[in-house]
């Protein structure tokens, strides 16, 4: 793989230095991990840029008509009204916090790159809708502070291109109001500390560039952004940098597909997806085209998948490295989705409308994200599906009570495998809620910068490798089956084998390949039997080399074992585990509370619930482990 991805890459070198110029025509279809890549349109040269960039600014996000339709909705739109009052608070705070400085945490800049992000969509939206010079000389005083570090930390490019983001809607929404040496420190500053660190010296295009993770999209977008803001100054460098990223960038879409399904999770889908919008809202206004990003196979089909995770309880479903809670804040990534299909589930109204001193921090791309909410009209309002599944390299499926759903049931299941970006060794594993509880937890993500910070391995993800310590990482952190308490085979692929969305929906999942030969066979059946309970049902065969099988359920309830089971307590509220498959065996509780390693992430009340199957006992080396869990 990694061969063939260094001649792609030197083919594209060498396109480009005898005639890049030249249409992907010829290159239809290149391959990634088996799969078949779409290419995006991609005309990019100078001379296409000096024909078709738009010339008037802004052209970020904003041009000229869109400015005009903003301005008119804020006085007649009462979301709009209300999200601008939002920011408008936002931007007034931001007058009371000191200017940035270079401080690097650990290895990053990126809380530093992320803050001015969120400071220039607040005080630059602000400022034009206003033309407020008092809001022109804060952003003059951010854009000098960030553009006279001296780098952007280009070890950790995430940090580059989220400030080359920041400093080019800065300069493109204040063009011709800033001092003219502003503007120069700021064109230099996305050239030499931008652009220029992603094009290694070696010749060689940088990891993320073709990568298939969020990066590729952060990173890309970033330096596009760059790219359109100084593109009169280099219009070569500023046009080969277009062209590889509109050429990368298919390599991270290919993750949504087919389905929408985001590999990374819930809030990764954030992050991904939310630099993917505001570049394609870039492109649209600078050149009035996004060569085909928008319509990528399975991209807009993610807006479900995001909506879906949204759990009744407030939570996520929390699987890979994802967030446990969302916020109160309507979401702005998902109004693209509503703007771009006229669906009203993916537009949350009520959110936006929350009084403005109500509302949390806005997120650092809201201000951007005023624009398509502005442009949102609605032309559906589809209902959302009570059982879904998607495909992909980290399949899940989901099953809902209806809308009106007085249980608030919900059930969230999944494949996948450890080495999938962000992800854990948690194939088969699941969440549960039931009337407001989540029953069955998943153990979420922990911080980054604090692990690094000792020194851990967080991010190599070999069989034996350091990650899989930890329970947010390993299968003994997760409700799955685990066999001669063992980890998963972290290449191991869970995949959806079928699916049933009928009145009483269920899915079947092919697990065997987890458990690195442990088992002959492995399949684990969701079945939402009633609307207060769940079947869990594992199918499985043994080997010569199985010696125990584990059921394993995590949750932070009280547990109280009983003769059959298990009856979990919670916030007055009860659920019963039943053991319909092993009477003679009893279920035993671990408490994880305080988690066995001193790096692992402290959840308090944590605890496994263990139904233990000793190899002796199966017959014929073949057992139907069943489990029910049921409203009490």
């Amino acid at each position: 793989m990694k061969t063939y991805l260094y001649l792609n890459q030197l083919a594209v070198l060498f396109l480009f230095l005898c005639s890049w110029q030249e249409t992907t025509a010829m290159l239809m279809a290149q391959q990634t991990k088996g799969v078949s890549v779409p290419k995006l349109e991609n005309p990019v040269n100078r001379q296409y840029l000096q024909h078709n960039l738009r010339k008037s600014h802004p052209r970020l996000v904003l041009n000229s008509a869109i400015e005009k339709d903003l301005k008119r909705k804020i006085k007649s739109d009462p979301v709009v009204k209300n999200m601008y009052g939002a920011i408008r608070l936002n931007a007034v705070s931001i007058y009371d916090k000191p200017l940035l400085e270079r401080i690097q945490t650990g290895r990053r800049l990126l809380g530093v790159s992320r803050e001015m992000l969120y400071r220039v969509n607040m005080l630059g939206m602000v400022y034009r809708m206003e033309k407020d010079p008092a809001v022109l000389k804060r952003l003059n005083d951010e854009l000098v502070a960030v553009c006279n570090f001296t780098d952007w930390n280009p070890s950790h490019f995430l940090d580059v291109a989220e400030m080359s983001l920041a400093v080019s809607l800065a300069l493109d929404w204040t063009k011709g109001d800033l001092p003219k040496a502003t503007e120069e420190l700021a064109i230099q500053s996305l050239i030499e500390k931008g652009i220029k660190p992603s094009w290694p010296g070696d010749g060689k295009n940088p990891d993320w560039a073709y990568g298939n993770n969020n990066w590729n999209q952060v990173c890309n977008g970033g330096m596009i952004a760059a790219s359109i803001a100084v593109a009169e100054t280099v219009p070569d460098l500023a046009a080969k940098t277009i062209y590889r990223a509109l050429d990368g960038i298919p390599h991270a879409l290919v993750e949504y597909m087919p389905d929408g399904v985001y590999p990374e999770g819930s809030t990764y889908w954030e992050y991904g997806t939310g630099f993917s919008v505001i570049t394609i809202a870039m492109l649209e206004s600078a050149f009035g085209t996004d060569f085909g990003y928008g319509s990528f196979p399975g991209f807009k089909d993610s807006a479900l998948f995001r909506l879906l995770c949204n759990a009744p309880t407030g939570w996520y479903y929390n699987f890979a490295d994802c967030g446990d809670r969302r916020g109160f804040n309507g979401d702005g990534i998902l109004a693209w989705f509503a703007y771009k299909t006229g669906n009203k589930a993916f537009f949350e109204e009520e959110r936006f409308l929350v009084p403005v001193d109500k509302m949390s921090k806005l997120e650092r791309l809201d201000g951007s994200a005023l624009v398509w909410i502005s442009q949102y009209r609605e032309k559906d309002d589809a209902r959302l599906p009570t059982a879904w599944k998607g495909d992909g390299s980290n399949p899940i499926v989901i099953f809902t009570g209806e809308k009106e759903d007085p249980h608030r049931y919900y059930f969230g299941g999944k494949g996948g495998r450890g080495s999938v970006n962000h992800g854990n060794m948690d194939g088969g594993s699941f969440v549960f809620e039931l009337n407001g509880v989540r029953w069955v937890v998943d153990p979420g993500n922990q911080d980054y910068n604090s692990l690094e910070q000792t020194g851990f391995d967080l991010w190599s993800n070999c069989q034996g490798c350091e990650r899989w310590t930890l329970l947010t990482k390993n299968n003994f952190g997760h409700s799955t089956l685990t066999v001669n308490e063992e980890l998963h085979a972290v290449d191991g692929l869970v995949t959806i084998k079928d699916f049933n969305n009928g009145k009483t929906p269920e899915t079947t999942l092919e697990m065997t390949p987890a458990f690195q030969g442990l088992l002959r066979s492995a399949q684990r059946q969701f079945r939402k039997d009633s609307p207060v309970s769940l079947t869990v049902e594992d199918r499985i065969e043994i080997t010569e080399d199985t010696k125990l099988v584990t059921w394993q359920l995590t949750t932070t309830a009280d547990v109280e074992l009983v003769k059959d089971g298990a009856v979990l307590r919670q916030d007055d509220k009860s659920l019963k585990i039943e053991n319909l498959s092993h009477p003679g065996l009893s279920m035993s509780v671990v408490s994880l509370y305080p988690a066995p390693l001193k790096l692992d992430r402290q959840i308090v009340g944590l605890k496994r619930i263990e139904l233990r199957i000793p190899a002796w006992t199966v017959e014929n080396k073949k057992t139907s482990i069943r489990v029910r869990l049921v409203e009490n």
